[in-house]
Parts: C-alpha cells; structure tokens; sequence
C-alpha cells in the first residue's frame, strides 16, 4: 500500500523531479500536451537533491526542466488553498522566461515557457478540471504569441471513477488524487495498462525516505494541516 501522498511538496518533488523518474515526469507532461507538441527526453534545471535542500540551494516547490525542442517548462503542486495564486503563478511563470537570457543577450533566445499548476483546490471559475491559458486579442481571439501557456489541474474538480478514465492526464490526476489506497500487486486494471503509471505507483509504493527526509515530509504534512485549519477557522 502507498504510504506517502505524492501530493505532498516532498514527496511530489522526489517522484517527479528525480533524475532516475525523468520518464516519469516526460509522460506526465504529454498528458496536457498535443501530439504535435510531444516530448521525447527533458533535462531537469532543478534535479532533487537532499544535500542542495539542505544547503537551502534548492526550491522543493516546483520542477524547472527544458525539452528536447527548447520549450521550458514550470511545474509546482499545491496543496494549501492560496487567494492569490493566479499573481504567485505569473511571476513564477515570468522568473523562468526572463531568467533564460543575461542582460545584453538578443530577445529572440527566448524559448516558449509552459507553467504547470496543480492545485489541491479550487480556483479557476470553470467546471472543467484542467485549463489551459493563452494571449490572445480579446476582440478576435487571434493568438499573439504562443510563448506563453499556463495550465490549471485543480485535483478536487475531477469526480472520474475508474471505468470513466478515457485519457492519461485522467490516469495521472486519479493517481495523484488516490495513491494511497494503491497497492503495487494490486493496480486497478485501468491504470495498470499504462506503464509510467504503473511505474509510478511501483515507484511511490517502495520509495525511501530517510530519517532527514522523513522529517521534511512530515513537516510538510504539519504545514499543511496547520494552514487548512487556519482557513477553516
């Protein structure tokens, strides 16, 4: 049985941001993502690393990886409910564009840059659970650039069973949402047909924490539950 929640900052960071679960991370991506836009290898900018963290050199709230076709990608879960998260997901979204030139350099080094939220919450005013955000002329709703692209997965917008899952970012939403009652000798049919995501499952089922980073799990799961309390106080 899963023990640890991947949606916790930690653990989401060590499962996805990992050198040896790239895979992982890859097909996660392709799950938002068109099948003319599809990656095949990603470097992570931001690999997780418990001495960096340590060192305080390494964010655990999001992953910073670059495709194969030079788009940058930004990806944080989060968890505790934030009124303000659209500005917090900008900025996030604008440090990783911007930080890819050095002063003086031409602009046209600029690559696309696609943010990735997950929320634990709702937050988007739309039914859907996944939404996908663009610049575009108000009037005409031509685009103006496709260098920009924010994605909101908000996990408690999807009411999906099992049998209802038709496409992998389903798989991947539902994984994210019920780890924890997942057993490794016992994935459901309709996840087990998906290798990265039986992989993934296999992954969370056996990984290790050590005693450090056991701590630091748990002190998310402390932040957390003190926050949610302090939002429903």
């Amino acid at each position: 049985m899963c023990r640890i929640n991947p949606k916790v900052d930690f653990a989401f960071k060590k499962l996805f941001g990992s050198e040896e679960n790239k895979d992982l991370l890859i097909s996660f991506i392709n799950s938002m993502l068109t099948k003319k836009e599809q990656i095949r290898e990603i470097e992570l900018k931001n690999p997780y690393n418990l001495v960096n963290y340590r060192k305080g050199k390494m964010s655990i709230l999001d992953i910073k990886a670059v495709d194969n076709n030079g788009v940058w990608y930004d990806i944080e879960m989060q968890m505790g409910e934030q009124g303000s998260y659209a500005k917090r997901a900008l900025y996030y979204w604008a440090k990783v564009y911007a930080e890819q030139i050095e002063s003086g350099e031409d602009y046209d080094l600029l690559r696309k840059t696609i943010s990735i939220n997950i929320l634990d919450f709702n937050y988007i005013d739309e039914e859907e659970f996944h939404n996908v955000f663009g610049i575009f002329n108000e009037k005409t709703r031509n685009k103006l650039t496709d260098i920009f692209q924010m994605h909101f997965i908000e996990l408690s917008k999807f009411k999906k069973d099992y049998k209802e899952l038709k496409t992998a970012l389903d798989r991947w939403t539902i994984f994210l949402n019920r780890a924890y009652e997942m057993d490794k000798n016992n994935i459901p049919k309709e996840l087990a047909e998906d290798e990265n995501i039986k992989n993934a499952i296999e992954q969370l089922d056996l990984m290790y924490l050590d005693k450090e980073e056991r701590e630091m799990y748990e002190n998310d799961l402390k932040l957390l539950r003190t926050h949610k309390a302090e939002i429903k106080t």
